[in-house]
């Protein structure tokens, strides 16, 4: 019997959908329909792990693009003109999840790995929940299916950087300590998250947000070229507090090797 009782895992960019593209692509189509407005992916990766009203919120206060908003329209983006965004992109959202639903290589057999150790499979995100019961379905198809799913609307006290989505997994999978599950996300708001909620914490550093990498991107580059994606990813998860750094999913196991070690010697997160 493992140590560790739970893994929770985020998904775009964690179990599924390499670079999570899903959601970035369609916020920079998003703001083009909406307002004729360029955003960059780049710009639309930065607050990625949060809830997408507040995504959009805060890559409307990013310094360029309010200064070419106001440029463009006059004043800084309003609570009017974040709302009309966020209802071009669901259903734009909703209409394409499933284009990216590829599991990232390595993640079917780490999910297969947790259950035959007696490790509970939780998940959380970013997406609100139309979006999610509609990839749900597809991810279960390609052998992603967590015990427990959240999505970032489902409680009241809202998304990340609050513990609220990975506690309602711990409730949920009748874990009996937090200091023995481990959440694991592409985002620092998925890594405070965790942190918040007394958990041990792993970032992905190649197969999500912050390397940006396409799964051909990955597999094509050489050891320099991937360390220095690594590094780009580290620069933003070095003040996140993340226990551990791994390039991807298909690393996790040596991690929870880790965690068992720590916890046989009365050592929490």
């Amino acid at each position: 019997m493992s140590k560790v009782q739970a893994v929770i895992f985020d998904w775009a960019g964690t179990m599924l959908d390499f670079g999570s593209f899903a959601p970035t692509s369609i916020f920079v189509e998003a703001f083009k329909s909406g307002f004729d407005f360029d955003v960059s992916l780049a710009e639309a990766r930065v607050p990625m792990g949060l809830s997408k009203i507040d995504h959009i919120r805060e890559v409307g206060k990013i310094p360029a693009v309010d200064a070419r908003w106001r440029a463009q329209h006059g004043h800084s983006m309003t609570e009017e003109e974040v709302v009309t965004i966020y209802k071009l992109f669901m259903p734009l959202q909703i209409a394409k999840v499933c284009d990216h639903a590829i599991a990232i290589p390595g993640a079917v057999d780490v999910l297969k790995e947790l259950r035959s150790s007696n490790i509970k499979v939780g998940s959380c995100t970013g997406y609100p929940r139309e979006v999610l019961d509609k990839l749900l379905p597809t991810a279960a198809d390609i052998g992603i299916a967590p015990d427990y799913v959240v999505a970032s609307d489902d409680l009241p006290q809202g998304g990340r950087p609050g513990p609220f989505m990975a506690l309602k997994n711990v409730i949920e999978l009748g874990v009996t300590n937090v200091s023995e599950c481990i959440k694991v996300d592409d985002s620092a708001p998925g890594i405070a998250e965790g942190l918040n909620g007394g958990m041990w914490t792993v970032a992905l550093l190649l197969s999500g947000n912050e390397a940006g990498l396409t799964q051909a991107e990955f597999e094509s580059l050489d050891e320099a070229g991937l360390e220095a994606a690594r590094s780009k990813a580290r620069q933003v998860f070095a003040d996140s507090g993340a226990h551990f750094m791994i390039d991807t999913i298909a690393d996790l196991p040596g991690v929870i090797a880790e965690v068992e070690a720590r916890l046989a010697q009365g050592i929490k997160p």
